[in-house]
């Protein structure tokens, strides 16, 4: 098995298809988790190829421990790092492993089977019952996918939230985390600021109640405005 991916692993055009054209080299990765290390496999074509993304990295340590039932969401899931986490985490719960990616969602079969892990549901949007709702959304979000892409997805994500629900967004500072903020407050959100670490934020969204509108809780640190730039 290869350790080392070749550089066209890592042209993000191939983390949105279907199909991957990139020929399959599988890479095996070591993943913490509070129970202690474990050895997943990622492959090339799907994101983040032989290693842990600095900013899952951030969410998986920043973000409190999910429910310990109900449903859960890992949105645009990869390899499985989030899926692997929540259901370690809450074995009782549910987690829907999302994405568009086959290959992906094969490697989050694989690595689900490699730990036991029988809560974990690989699936592409039509497998999703339209009845189910998420105590929690867990996501590091395809930002390269484009901006009207991006909001077409959380537009269609977020609100499938149970009540009292939340998600967990990280976004890179300089690929708009503040600008997506701004856009999720104005379309009704909660957006609380979490977390803000190794050029990353941390973003806590929930419903607003209805008839208040639109709120923004800056936790730790004010929310900027987006053209202004911050550390």
């Amino acid at each position: 098995m290869s350790t080392v991916p070749s550089a066209a692993a890592m042209s993000p055009a191939q983390y949105f298809e279907t199909d991957p054209a990139v020929p399959s080299r599988p890479v095996e990765v070591d993943l913490a988790l509070p129970g202690g290390k474990v050895r997943l496999v990622s492959d090339r074509g799907v994101f983040s190829t032989g290693r842990l993304d600095p900013g899952t990295s951030v969410l998986l340590k920043a973000a409190p421990a999910p429910p310990a039932g109900g449903d859960l969401l890992d949105l645009g899931c990869g390899w499985g790092p989030i899926a692997v986490t929540l259901a370690s985490a809450a074995p009782a719960a549910v987690v829907w492993a999302l994405d568009v990616n086959r290959r992906a969602l094969a490697l989050v079969a694989d690595n689900a089977e490699r730990l036991a892990l029988a809560n974990i549901r690989p699936v592409t949007e039509s497998d999703v019952p339209a009845g189910v709702r998420f105590a929690e959304i867990w996501s590091n979000p395809p930002i390269r996918v484009g901006k009207d892409a991006l909001h077409d997805l959380l537009g269609t994500w977020l609100p499938r939230l149970a009540p009292g629900g939340r998600a967990w967004l990280v976004v890179q500072r300089h690929l708009g985390a503040d600008s997506l903020a701004t856009w999720l407050s104005a379309g009704g959100w909660h957006v609380r600021r979490a977390a803000s670490k190794s050029g990353y934020r941390v973003l806590e969204v929930r419903p607003t109640a209805a008839g208040t509108g639109p709120a923004v809780d800056p936790g730790p640190g004010p929310l900027p405005d987006p053209g202004v730039a911050t550390p």
